[in-house]
């Protein structure tokens, strides 16, 4: 063991994909408000495509846990996930049954969902954090260099993921999976940063995926 926690650990060694997503066009646009308003609802769609799969392994998380604390944290977690998918969502797209999963959209949520079927709660744990830690990073940093969002085309976005209660919501997930990377052997502490990073590499690709508005290239 290197004597560091797991979450400083791989947040030092995803830096490089952090930098990247900084310079996503995506979120660039979401920023000064010049993001076409059909990206921004294409991307929702997928989001809440996104969210309804990530509560799933969110409740696996809690179903494979025997801390009743971390059961408790990660029901919480999954509830909530399904919550911002109703409400955040339901105010940008119109026909929710009219929006297909892109190829991106599938492939994250299958790896996550294989990694529920794997049966090892550190990896899937660690293969969740991205989307917690890495919104958290990003709202937080939008919101401040904004400023005041009144009248800002995505003001709901903004505020929703540079909100100081999620973000102690991501610092209670930093500290159990930090929890469980304690007890991880050297083998399966090493999976967890593999997904971790792995996760990181989805969430670059999401934001890109949904500037793209990607589409499947046959059907």
């Amino acid at each position: 063991m290197t004597g560091k926690r797991f979450t400083e650990e791989a947040w030092a060694s995803t830096e490089a994909i952090r930098a990247e997503i900084e310079k996503l066009p995506f979120l660039q646009q979401l920023e000064d408000g010049s993001l076409p308003r059909a990206t921004f609802e294409h991307y929702m769609g997928q989001d809440a495509l996104y969210l309804t799969e990530y509560a799933r392994a969110l409740a696996a998380c809690a179903v494979q846990s025997t801390d009743p604390e971390h059961i408790m944290f990660w029901s919480r977690a999954a509830a909530g996930a399904i919550e911002e998918e109703r409400a955040l969502h339901a105010t940008h797209v119109v026909d929710f049954s009219a929006v297909q999963p892109s190829p991106t959209t599938v492939a994250y949520t299958s790896y996550e969902l294989a990694l529920v079927s794997a049966g090892s709660l550190p990896v899937l744990a660690a293969s969740v954090l991205p989307c917690f830690w890495i919104y958290d990073d990003v709202g937080t940093r939008l919101k401040a260099r904004v400023g005041t969002l009144d009248g800002h085309p995505y003001a709901d976005w903004i505020s929703a993921y540079g909100d100081p209660e999620f973000h102690e919501l991501t610092e209670a997930a930093k500290q159990v999976v930090d929890e469980l990377a304690e007890t991880a052997s050297e083998q399966t502490r090493a999976a967890m940063h593999a997904a971790y990073r792995r996760a990181s590499q989805y969430e670059w690709m999401f934001w890109d995926s949904a500037h793209r508005q990607e589409r499947w290239p046959v059907g």
